[in-house]
């Protein structure tokens, strides 16, 4: 027991000295400083008025406190590490090495107080103060030193901030201001609310948006003018918005589309532009200059929403552009509007496009583990032709193939490889019956696809798995995004299975699923809502949706039911039937410029009735592992509160799938350093069983279902180069389903000096990329 406590108290007499080693050296920074000069360690505004609200006052100085410039080192736990790295690496000899690299990459440059302009901030905050209505604001600056650091602070004195007291628009008889007039109810100038440049700024905006709309391609917001009349009333200003008189007389007419020529081959190197006649073809609207005959017409009709004779407007112009871009065959697109030469009022448009190479090849190396201790790699294989039948179709054939091993653990041995292809075609437009136009800016697609895989489990089985799928693809907006398969039909096909894993089914019954013929068709549906490119945002989400439907059509004309043995077959197969939901939910919570925390909740649940009395193997749900419940190993969690009794024979973990799943994981992320992350993190959930299965006891769901949560906890690093995270986890479970109900929390048990206890509960997760 002495030797126990004493080996702890050393490690805890080391950590001491190391923690406050750190503080010391991180609290030495100033001694480096350049003779004469100080470290700026920051700026604070203090804002002095009365009248204004608490929250209105510190909102305001958390606003201009992000004005000042320098901004100091920054500070992790109170001291600056970067600056300290910095420091310490001293002035390497060559831009190379260690110490240059530690000194540029990791280390930050000091920050002086000499290069802190008090003067130009104060006039920043000035300005900033003034714009937002706080009209005669008074600023002060002053500098506190002590112990060769230096702070800044401001003071900022403003008067009573002035408000709207009306808005007037133009009332001439030019045609514009009609339709400003018009769209004033939309203003942002509200009478009543504080004076802002900036929404003076953002109204112009807003009006030069609108008459973009109606024609007006050549007018600026620098074109109208906001008139300020603060000189009546009691903080009261007067906004008049007129048009300047100085506005080209082009930027006062409304004008419409003549002319639209395509050159769909165009080439950034050539310096003129010289075709043949044959070169040119009228198509519909559209003048096509292409020297190759590279699309079929209509490529363009399905594209170019301008019509001849329409009226310019920026949605179509913008939706055209997109379009292009979206179609996947150009490197460059470049629009243009000329005014014609044969029509008053008018602009000829013309599209100037640059081919992506037709056809590539890509090959792609992936190299995975996961907590089941499988460590493997996987080579694919893609040809690529991005205009396959003229039409700007995307074909492509892929042929890939990996391994997984296991080099300990139970599993050893028990390899999986897997070899396959597929191919696919992929229409940049709605194949339907009937004429479905969209008008989004996102490209809308039609997609067919066939795959086969052959997978081999050494020592266990092997599966042959065919699928092919015909359906639809199209995005509303960046935001939404759908997927219709209306025909989706996969064929599961056992081969190889030894006399081993035969006789381990006789153990365990729910193993012969894995290698029962399946035939599933039917169609699916997936719908994705997010709002996680909007950085800006405090608050985003992220929300995936799926429906699965197999074989409900065939087998309500069949009247198919295998509770009466009434089991339809196809090619000697029966044929799947099933509802299957699930829902995948995300939030994340910025905290800061560097961190946020991340939460998901996934809820799924499977039915399966009619000519099926469960869900085939490669439908149900599975948890635990690498982007799931990261203290368990993969798919080993569940279902429920069953456990693989110990007086199963098989000498590998057989994995474990159910009916329903509800997981939540939430984890807290933030910027270590450079392009190191870290992350804590809590995982929880379960899978269940819809109904009981006598060679599962507890698998099933019941009303203490969440007495059968597992907990899991950890923390990890993330390593961000840019085009690729690399992701590692260390994780412990804290409470375990499969442990008799009132043992099932194990916090308790945590010892990290027990060898034993790390080997069964500390759970190392490398991945490529976040797992939610």
């Amino acid at each position: 027991m002495n030797k126990k406590r004493n080996h702890i108290n050393n490690h805890f007499a080391k950590c001491f000295v190391l923690i406050s080693l750190f503080f010391v050296f991180g609290c030495s920074n100033t001694k480096y400083l350049p003779e004469g000069d100080l470290l700026y360690t920051g700026g604070s505004v203090k804002v002095k008025d009365s009248i204004m609200k608490k929250k209105d006052r510190k909102a305001l100085e958390t606003e201009l406190e992000g004005l000042l410039r320098p901004k100091p080192n920054k500070i992790f736990l109170g001291l600056r590490p970067k600056l300290w790295f910095y420091n310490i690496a001293g002035e390497p000899k060559k831009q190379k090495g260690f110490r240059y690299w530690l000194r540029t990459k990791v280390g930050e440059e000091p920050v002086l107080f000499s290069k802190v302009d008090l003067d130009y901030n104060a006039s920043v905050l000035r300005n900033f103060t003034e714009n937002r209505g706080y009209f005669k604001t008074r600023v002060s600056a002053d500098s506190t030193v002590n112990n060769k650091r230096a702070t800044a602070e401001y003071t900022v004195v403003p008067k009573k901030q002035y408000v709207i007291k009306s808005v007037t628009f133009p009332d001439d008889s030019l045609k514009m201001s009609k339709i400003i007039a018009r769209s004033s109810r939309r203003s942002l100038l509200k009478v009543g609310k504080p004076y802002d440049l900036d929404v003076i700024k953002a109204e112009r905006e807003r009006i030069d948006a609108r008459l973009k709309e109606k024609g007006y391609y050549y007018f600026s917001p620098d074109y109208l003018l906001a008139k300020v009349d603060s000189s009546k009333g009691d903080h009261e200003v007067k906004i008049r918005l007129v048009i300047k008189d100085e506005t080209p007389a082009k930027a006062l007419r409304a004008y419409t589309i003549n002319n639209i020529f395509v050159y769909p081959n165009y080439s950034l190197a050539n310096d003129s532009m010289v075709y043949r006649k044959k070169n040119i073809t009228q198509y519909k609207d559209f003048t096509i200059i292409d020297t190759a005959e590279t699309f079929k017409p209509r490529v363009y009709d399905r594209t170019i929403y301008f019509k001849k004779g329409d009226l310019y407007n920026r949605t179509d112009h913008n939706l055209t552009l997109n379009r292009f871009v979206n179609l996947g065959t150009f490197s460059f697109v470049k629009n243009e509007f000329k005014p014609s030469d044969s029509i008053d009022n008018a602009l000829d448009s013309y599209y100037y496009l640059t081919l992506l190479p037709k056809k590539f090849i890509r090959v792609e190396v992936i190299g995975k583990t996961n907590s089941a201790s499988y460590t493997g790699t996987e080579l694919n294989l893609n040809w690529n032709n991005r205009n396959f039948l003229g039409g700007a179709e995307l074909f492509t054939a892929s042929i890939f193939g990996g391994a997984d091993f296991q080099l300990g653990g139970v599993n050893k041995g028990k390899n999986i490889y897997k070899l396959g292809g597929e191919v696919s075609l992929t229409w940049p437009r709605f194949i339907t019956p009937f004429h479905i136009e969209g008008n989004s800016e996102y490209v809308p697609r039609t997609k067919a696809t066939i795959r086969y895989e052959y997978q081999k489990r050494t020592q266990l089985y092997a599966l042959n798995s065919f699928n092919t799928s015909f359906g639809y693809l199209w995005k509303e907006n960046m935001r939404k995004e759908h997927q219709l398969n209306v025909i989706d039909v996969t064929y599961v096909s056992p081969n190889h299975v030894t006399p081993e894993y035969l006789e381990d089914i006789n153990d365990d019954p729910a193993l012969g699923k894995v290698i029962e013929k399946q035939l599933i068709f039917g169609p699916t549906y997936n719908y994705t809502y997010t709002n996680t490119m909007q950085k800006r945002k405090k608050h985003t989400i992220y929300f995936n949706g799926e429906l699965d439907l197999a074989g409900n059509l065939t087998g309500a004309v069949t009247g198919a039911n295998i509770k009466k043995n009434d089991t339809i077959k196809i090619f000697d197969v029966p044929f799947s039937q099933y509802v299957k939901i699930r829902s995948d939910f995300r939030h994340y919570l910025k905290l800061g410029k560097e961190s946020e925390l991340a939460s998901r909740l996934i809820v799924g649940a499977g039915f399966a009735y009619g000519n099926s009395r469960t869900l085939p193997a490669s439908k149900q749900f599975v948890v635990g592992g690498t982007n799931s419940i990261r203290a368990f190993r993969a798919r080993t969690l569940g279902p429920g509160s069953y456990v693989i009794p110990p007086t199963t024979n098989n000498n590998y973990t057989p994995d474990q799938s159910a009916d329903l799943k509800l997981e939540f994981n939430t984890e807290y992320r933030a910027k270590l350093f450079s392009i190191v992350k870290g992350a804590v993190f809590l995982d929880a959930g379960n899978i269940w069983l819809l109904h009981a299965d006598p060679d599962k006891p507890g698998a099933e769901i019941s009303k203490d279902f969440m007495k059968e949560i597992a907990v899991g906890a950890g923390v990890g690093l993330r390593f961000d180069v840019s085009f690729f995270v690399l992701r590692t986890d260390l994780a412990i479970p804290l409470r375990n389903p499969a442990l008799p109900d009132g043992q099932r929390w194990i916090i308790d048990d945590i010892n990290f000096g027990s060898s034993t206890w790390r080997k069964d509960n500390l759970i190392l997760n490398i991945a490529i990329g976040y797992p939610f």
